[in-house]
């Protein structure tokens, strides 16, 4: 179990980082959070993720840090799904999305029982 953690968490912080970055910098995410009605939500959104993509990798060193981190990006990707569905997205544009939402879900109630929080 301690691999597996240790990849869904490392695979979460690189792409949240990656994504993050990619809403600051291009012009192809520019384009779809104006197709999700949400450009000016672009900056604040690529900023949470790379924030919690550093709280994630943060967490390698400090455990602490992985639980607000992966609680975050789970609330940020669930309001995505929410996106996807409202525009009407498909099931296949809708689930890196949901992928994401499980893959932080499951790293934050890892974390929960690793540090017994109740």
């Amino acid at each position: 179990m301690q691999k597996t953690i240790i990849a869904a968490q490392l695979v979460s912080s690189i792409s949240f980082f990656l994504y993050g970055s990619s809403c600051l910098l291009s012009k192809k995410m520019r384009l779809e959070f104006e197709r999700y009605h949400l450009a000016k939500y672009r900056v604040l959104t690529g900023a949470l993720q790379i924030l919690g993509s550093v709280g994630l990798a943060a967490g390698f060193f400090y455990p602490w840090f992985t639980l607000p981190s992966s609680l975050g990006l789970t609330i940020l990707m669930f309001m995505g799904i929410i996106v996807r569905i409202r525009i009407k997205d498909s099931l296949l544009q809708a689930s890196p999305a949901i992928f994401y939402c499980l893959l932080n879900l499951y790293i934050f109630l890892v974390g929960l029982v690793e540090f017994n929080v109740s």
